[in-house]
């Protein structure tokens, strides 16, 4: 009698070890009957992952993080437990993120081609390339997230009421002043270019004409040269000074309208270059920001304003629209 409740205590105590194992087993997501393949990824920070995360390809849950060391160089490398004969991707790589809004951790593993286009990710899988193991990357938390959205946030209502603050009514009126000066700059250089466009198109046109007078001296010249070789034989010597006497003539008159071309060449190059040189002192007074145009084109904080300008009257002739009476309160009597 004094044994079955021995056999009794001995079941309990089995039954209870049983049950704890599997319990540490189903907590752990093991299964002991299931062989597994182990590698390695190395990270400079692995964040707050920690050991028992899962391991996932493409969504799906291939392992988990079986365990996290630090190496003798410094880096973090994560040995990642994977069922067997899980299919690694080509190129792959390790990324930390979180997988849910409660802190959970993942060990996501994929292709490098497919990694998020951010410039620190990039630069952690190139740092920790070529040491045998998979290259590894941390995404930052939600609460770095948080924490650079909230300074965001702050940097984008300073720059606000800095343009409330430089944009007043006085600098309304000297952007308009800036915009109607900036007119008169282009009329005026639009008809300087037109000007000057007129006595370039007569001087290529003389220019032109001056070239067909040398071409018939020069073809009169050879003319000539071959009357007095047949001269010589012929004894047409007074025809040839005739010739010549003519030929002296038209190329006294090409070298007067060469010499005429010549003089309203070098005026016209000298308007050309008055007008250059005070074209590069109004651009230079431009660019370095003096005067109404030139804060207009360097300072972006105007053109800012102007258009925070422009929505708060769209936004008050909406309100105007929507409730006139709001504005105007007729009453007749």
């Amino acid at each position: 009698m004094r044994k079955r409740p021995d056999l009794l205590v001995g079941l309990t105590v089995i039954v209870t070890i049983v049950a704890l194992i599997a319990s540490v087993l189903w907590v752990r997501q093991s299964d002991p009957t299931r062989r597994r393949q182990r590698v390695v990824a190395r990270f400079h920070d692995v964040g707050n992952a920690r050991v028992g995360n899962a391991a996932v390809i493409r969504g799906v849950r291939a392992g988990r993080i079986q365990s996290i060391e630090l190496a003798d160089d410094g880096a973090v490398l994560v040995h990642l437990s994977l069922n067997r004969g899980t299919q690694l991707p080509s190129n792959p790589v390790v990324l930390l993120n979180e997988s849910s809004l409660f802190g959970e951790w993942q060990a996501t593993i994929m292709e490098r081609a497919a990694l998020p286009r951010d410039e620190t990710v990039q630069q952690q899988i190139s740092a920790n390339s070529g040491n045998g193991e998979m290259p590894g990357a941390t995404l930052p938390d939600i609460a770095k997230l948080t924490a650079v959205a909230g300074q965001i946030a702050g940097d984008v209502a300073a720059v606000a009421g800095r343009v409330e603050v430089a944009f007043d009514a006085a600098a309304a009126i000297e952007l308009r002043s800036s915009i109607s000066n900036f007119a008169a700059l282009s009329a005026t250089l639009a008809n300087t270019v037109r000007d000057h466009s007129t006595d370039l198109d007569t001087l290529s046109t003389q220019l032109r004409d001056a070239v067909r007078s040398l071409n018939r001296t020069a073809h009169t010249t050879q003319l000539i040269a071959d009357r007095v070789d047949s001269s010589m034989t012929q004894g047409e010597l007074r025809k040839l000074l005739i010739d010549l006497g003519s030929a002296a003539v038209e190329l006294r008159s090409a070298t007067t309208t060469i010499n005429s071309m010549s003089t309203q060449l070098a005026g016209t190059q000298t308007r050309l270059d008055r007008f250059l040189v005070n074209g590069d002192s109004v651009l230079a007074k431009i660019n370095s920001g003096h005067g109404s145009l030139g804060r207009l084109v360097n300072d972006s904080s105007l053109y800012v304003g102007g258009d925070s300008l422009v929505t708060a009257l769209r936004g008050l002739v909406a309100d105007f629209r929507a409730n006139p009476r709001r504005y105007l309160n007729l009453k007749v009597f």
